[in-house]
């Protein structure tokens, strides 16, 4: 009886589409959901960001800026564990054990539980002293108070929603994920523009409705797992084993990191332009509020970026542990074109069209747009390879190799863009922040070519073994 069911489950296991289906077709079910999800995660800051700044002005974009870190250490505490659990799910259910995927489902979600409570905790304690350390500035904190006095509250659902969206994906259900997280970040742009412009509650209306958007993905996110497909969710997988949270950790690292290091970037750069700005024409606000503009815009890009890269994922990991590396390889090709020819447009309109971008977050005077304008042609000039790092760290994860994805991670916002924000503005002044990032850019570009061409080699020898 048992062997007869073993059998079944490796014949359903052997017709799993991630392994035989059309490739280019397979990237666009995955990779398509995955974009949505995590643009309409940016959603909720990118909306509130220009609702507020159109109703409140230049330093309630400034505020949240000022605020955004603790999004970014949300989601990579939701990356952590979310891409760990995702990676090590598929890894388990391409090589034909079911058993050892549930447990990892069943961990992730324990993880989560905890991890969301905690850090709201933390923000609710040490939440002014948060708000100085990210670049607050005597005129916009008490703005930032008020936005993260709000907002901190959700918190543990943003956490549990973007995490635990990867777990379906990895499931076969992007769709859901999407219909999950999408219907949060709607309610929240009406929210938006009800709290602010009928109620007139400012800023404070803001952060309300991002919370009770959040609160309505979780709901749909949790609803979900009852009638998980592959394998089934019971109760007694909640326990938090030592080695099944070793495993994820492993595989959820580089996300982390990588996330980790652009918070901290985020707010190097704050305290940088600042501080830089205060000695320049445009004083210390101008740089922080479009310091936050542009920041979302990133979060779009990176949301096509990283979002093809965990598309391919679920197919990277299959295949890695069914060893098939010639589809390996041919998946990771076709995402990289496609992710090249999307950095390629998105070049494009930061360069002819961005004064008309920067109006969309609202207005200013003509210092601020001079900045604005001079910020986002410089900074994001490399950004036509943008999407190369997120796209082969994913791949590293995808595969288990946590060492190369981690290097990876950190290289781009820890190796380069880090010391190039410290020291280029000792020499160019507030300029040196702009020119730190298409030279980062670049030097990350060229590293995940190197590494990944090393590595495709070792696939063709390991296909010679085969023959």
């Amino acid at each position: 009886m048992r062997s007869n069911t073993t059998k079944n489950i490796n014949g359903a296991l052997s017709k799993n589409p991630l392994g035989h289906a059309h490739i280019p077709g397979l990237i666009l079910k995955y990779a398509i959901p995955s974009i949505i999800a995590m643009l309409i995660a940016a959603a909720y800051n990118i909306t509130d960001q220009i609702f507020i700044g159109h109703v409140v002005g230049m330093l309630g974009n400034a505020a949240t800026n000022v605020a955004f870190p603790i999004t970014t250490l949300s989601s990579a505490i939701a990356q952590l564990i979310g891409i760990g659990t995702a990676a090590n799910f598929n890894i388990n259910i391409g090589a034909k054990q079911p058993k050892e995927a549930a447990k990892y489902i069943g961990t992730g979600l324990s993880l989560l539980a905890i991890c969301g409570p905690s850090l709201l905790i933390l923000v609710l304690i040490f939440k002014t002293p948060i708000l100085l350390l990210t670049g607050a500035t005597e005129t916009v904190l008490p703005l930032a108070q008020s936005y993260l006095g709000i907002t901190m509250f959700g918190i543990p659902f943003l956490l549990f929603t973007q995490s635990a969206s990867n777990f379906i994906r990895a499931d076969g259900s992007p769709a859901y994920a999407v219909i999950a997280v999408s219907s949060g970040a709607v309610l929240n742009v009406f929210l938006d523009w009800f709290f602010m412009f009928v109620f007139k509650w400012g800023i404070e209306g803001a952060a309300l409705a991002t919370v009770i958007g959040q609160i309505i993905s979780f709901i749909f996110v949790l609803s979900y797992f009852p009638k998980f497909k592959t394998v089934k969710i019971k109760f007694s997988l909640f326990r938090i084993k030592f080695k099944y949270v070793i495993s994820i950790v492993k595989l959820g690292t580089s996300n982390f990191i990588n996330h980790i290091i652009i918070m901290t970037v985020n707010i190097i750069m704050n305290n940088t332009l600042s501080r830089y700005g205060a000695l320049s024409v445009y004083g210390s606000e101008i740089p922080l509020a479009v310091s936050g503009v542009v920041a979302k815009l990133n979060s779009i890009l990176s949301a096509f970026s990283v979002g093809i890269a965990q598309g391919c994922q679920p197919i990277h990991g299959f295949n890695m542990g069914a060893k098939n590396y010639q589809r390996l390889k041919k998946t990771y090709k076709i995402a990289f074109v496609v992710s090249l020819a999307f950095s390629i447009l998105a070049f494009l309109s930061f360069q002819l069209f961005p004064r008309q971008i920067i109006s969309i977050f609202g207005s200013g005077d003509e210092v601020y747009y001079e900045f604005a304008v001079k910020y986002l042609r410089v900074f994001m000039m490399m950004v036509c390879i943008f999407g190369i790092q997120p796209l082969t760290v994913n791949y590293f994860t995808a595969i288990g190799d946590a060492r190369q994805g981690i290097i990876l991670s950190i290289s781009r916002q820890g190796f380069f863009l880090v010391p190039l924000i410290i020291i280029l503005p000792l020499f160019i002044g507030i300029n040196g922040v702009l020119y730190a990032g298409p030279i980062a850019d670049s030097l990350a570009g060229v590293l995940s070519v190197t590494l990944i061409l090393l590595h495709f080699k070792n696939l063709t020898k390991l296909e010679q073994l085969q023959t």
